[in-house]
């Protein structure tokens, strides 16, 4: 009686278990042996294609990118402000539609070429406006990680659209901080209203490179 194998295992379809199971459990609790379980095949059979988690992570933030919409892109006679604006939009977005989105992207080594493309556009469009290559840089990687670390703190709040994270209730901590009325007073803008706070974060971001590198 013949032996009966196993399909074989397709790193694509890791990746993409591995993204479902991520907005179930969280990055704390993805584990190559969980995802294993998921697929219904033995842990070592990821081992083919991941060495480790972090080599997970990154196809995982791969992924992400191929998967974020083109519709984000600007016009492409648009001025380098909105470039920047609408490429940071896009990109909190697509973090957004992951638990932990933000914690996945940060640090990881894209696999693929996609990102290049729309690099390519964001460094052009500060070029074309007079940036130096550094200074474009320096621009779209400051408001790249203002992104990042945004969602990031967005996210440890309320993990998953329409979840929030017990203490961080507005009102109780207003009252623990009474002492202190500014701070206590700050709260809404620290731990709600992220939509405002990130607009108003970016375009300050923006004006800020402006008047820095265009305008000095």
């Amino acid at each position: 009686m013949a032996t009966r194998r196993s399909p074989k295992l397709d790193k694509k379809q890791a990746v993409d278990t591995a993204l479902t199971l991520l907005n179930e459990v969280g990055l704390d609790g993805l584990s190559l042996r969980a995802i294993a379980k998921a697929l219904d095949v033995q842990a070592p059979a990821l081992y083919w294609h991941f060495k480790n988690k972090q080599e997970l992570l990154d196809e995982m933030a791969t992924e992400m990118l191929r998967r974020m919409p083109s519709s984000a892109a600007a016009a492409p006679d648009a001025p380098w402000q909105e470039r920047l604006l609408d490429a940071n939009r896009g990109l909190r977005a697509a973090l957004l539609g992951y638990r932990d989105g933000a914690k996945v992207f940060s640090g990881t080594r894209f696999t693929g070429t996609e990102h290049a493309a729309g690099m390519e556009a964001v460094l052009g469009a500060l070029v074309a406006a007079g940036f130096s290559l550094p200074q474009a840089v320096r621009a779209s990687t400051t408001a790249y990680f203002f992104t990042l670390g945004f969602v990031t703190e967005e996210q440890g709040v309320q993990p998953f659209p329409g979840e929030r994270r017990e203490g961080f209730d507005i009102e109780e901590r207003a009252a623990r901080m009474a002492g202190f009325p500014l701070a206590a007073a700050a709260g809404a803008g620290l731990f709600e209203e992220y939509d405002e706070g990130f607009e108003e974060g970016l375009g300050l971001l923006v004006a800020g490179i402006e008047a820095r590198y265009l305008t000095a």
